[in-house]
């Protein structure tokens, strides 16, 4: 049972603007690195929410078009979500909730086509998957992006993450915690 996304807070359709996003904690695992390193060398507008031991590495390594704003209030990640032209994630993880944010705020997804977000991200529908946590396979895929690769309706992947909403998440919740107390029940009747 994959973990709550409050889908309804969000406006999908929003004017977009022309910068890219990434929110995320900036410890090493998370591979900002490889964002910060291929928006640089791309020149695209790009702007980096969040903090942590890797902010200093990822100043000096940033080029005049990368804006690194910190840690930010939930209301200003919403607002920059609904107007991104696109999401960009480069982690590995279980589930990540942000590129799920992302689409309930209209935006498209690109990201490292590993882990959680391959449950997620619906490949060329949602959003593009890159299939190297490098730099370079990151620019392919915003190069293909910025090729008008994909058409995405804002309001079609709000719809999208739907699927990982809180009313879904209490459902399976409250029906598997029944059928585990049925089967529970069942077994000590025995």
């Amino acid at each position: 049972i994959n973990p709550p996304v409050d889908v309804d807070r969000f406006r999908p359709n929003r004017p977009r603007e022309d910068f890219y996003l990434t929110v995320s904690q900036l410890v090493s695992y998370k591979r900002v690195d490889l964002i910060v390193e291929a928006f640089s060398r791309l020149k695209l507008p790009l702007v980096v929410i969040g903090e942590g031991t890797e902010l200093p590495r990822l100043r000096k390594m940033a080029g005049p078009n990368v804006r690194l704003i910190g840690r930010q209030s939930d209301e200003v990640v919403a607002d920059h979500l609904e107007r991104c032209k696109a999401f960009v994630f480069a982690a590995n993880e279980d589930f990540g909730i942000v590129p799920v944010e992302a689409q309930a705020a209209g935006a498209p997804v690109i990201a490292y086509g590993c882990g959680g977000v391959t449950e997620t991200v619906i490949p060329d529908v949602t959003g593009l998957f890159f299939s190297d946590q490098t730099p370079d396979s990151l620019e392919h895929a915003v190069r293909r992006f910025e090729s008008g690769a994909l058409a995405v309706n804002p309001l079609d992947l709000h719809e999208h993450a739907r699927a990982f909403s809180r009313e879904r998440f209490s459902h399976q919740f409250r029906t598997f915690v029944e059928q585990q107390w049925q089967h529970h029940c069942a077994e000590h009747r025995k």
